[in-house]
């Protein structure tokens, strides 16, 4: 059954293989077939169009902003997103939408590192990766393996619950921290990650979206655990306080030399230091609070429509 689900693909001048991308989900019924184009200098939006896929041309820039105007062109049950590099294959499209039909999860995420082939991500891309799905399980306590994955499913329902911002490669990572935010249940299954196909570029680079990935995953640990965001804060504060304190504290004792302006930067710090992490206890079960009417009210939500 392929009828209630989108095939979504962001495009940038993938030519060289969005043809093969789309024919493969048609070959296997998949009707409506989306390819959203963010202004291809090559002939990617003829190739798709020929292979079977409505597209649209994106009015802004970046891929979250393309996946963000797709989403609201969906009006299926279930959304399957890929890239256009032809990295994915369509055959592991079921193992994605399985778990959604079998309400076992809302949004399901493809691990490439389950099965990667040989020269398929740079070694710093591999390095990378890991780094930030550390970064994520630690601070958004969840335990996922490859949230920058660009295979996934989810359905429209849970979309809808998320407030999407980020419009460039932020945006898996940005997804994946809604469904921790809003209580949406999400999982990872194995897939296989294939090499890039000769004549197919990469439009990410590692440094520059490396880092915006991490500024996205710290910026949203303020509404999502911000006992570690204002914490982190808060302890580096504290620690240089103390390290400061301990200095002129030293140099007095020993040497008889005082430090008036430094005892008071180090007050300083010390202070704000415990100020910011109690904010962040504070904050948290504030959060926790909020969550937990949140799912209550989900809870009578269901009910109302049960009883409908």
């Amino acid at each position: 059954m392929t009828e209630d689900v989108t095939v979504m693909i962001p495009t940038l001048d993938e030519a060289a293989t969005i043809g093969d991308v789309v024919e493969g989900f048609v070959e296997r019924g998949y009707e409506h077939v989306l390819v959203i184009d963010g202004g291809s200098s090559d002939d990617t939006q003829e190739i798709a169009r020929e292979a079977g896929a409505r597209v649209i041309e994106q009015s802004g820039t970046g891929k979250g902003d393309a996946m963000m105007q797709g989403f609201a062109q969906i009006d299926t049950e279930y959304v399957l997103v890929l890239d256009g590099d032809g990295t994915y294959l369509p055959k592991d499209a079921e193992a994605l939408l399985e778990p959604l039909r079998s309400g076992e999860a809302e949004h399901v995420v493809g691990n490439r590192f389950a099965d990667i082939q040989s020269g398929a991500m740079p070694r710093l891309n591999q390095v990378g990766n890991k780094l930030i799905n550390w970064a994520y399980r630690t601070i958004h306590q969840r335990e996922h393996y490859d949230i920058l994955s660009g295979y996934r499913a989810m359905t429209v329902d849970s979309l809808d619950r998320m407030n999407l911002s980020a419009e460039g490669f932020g945006i898996e990572t940005e997804m994946c921290v809604e469904c921790v935010r809003h209580g949406i249940d999400s999982m990872e299954v194995p897939i296989t990650y294939e090499t890039r196909p000769a004549g197919s570029e990469t439009n990410l680079h590692p440094i520059k979206d490396g880092g915006t990935i991490i500024v996205t995953l710290y910026r949203l640990a303020k509404t999502n655990n911000p006992l570690f965001y204002f914490g982190s804060f808060g302890t580096v504060a504290l620690l240089t306080g103390l390290a400061i304190a301990s200095y002129v504290g030293y140099d007095w004792f020993v040497n008889r030399v005082p430090h008036e302006v430094l005892a008071v930067v180090a007050a300083a710090g010390i202070l704000v230091g415990i100020q910011l992490i109690m904010f962040g206890f504070l904050s948290d079960m504030i959060v926790a609070l909020h969550r937990d009417q949140r799912r209550r009210i989900e809870r009578v939500e269901r009910r109302f429509d049960d009883e409908d």
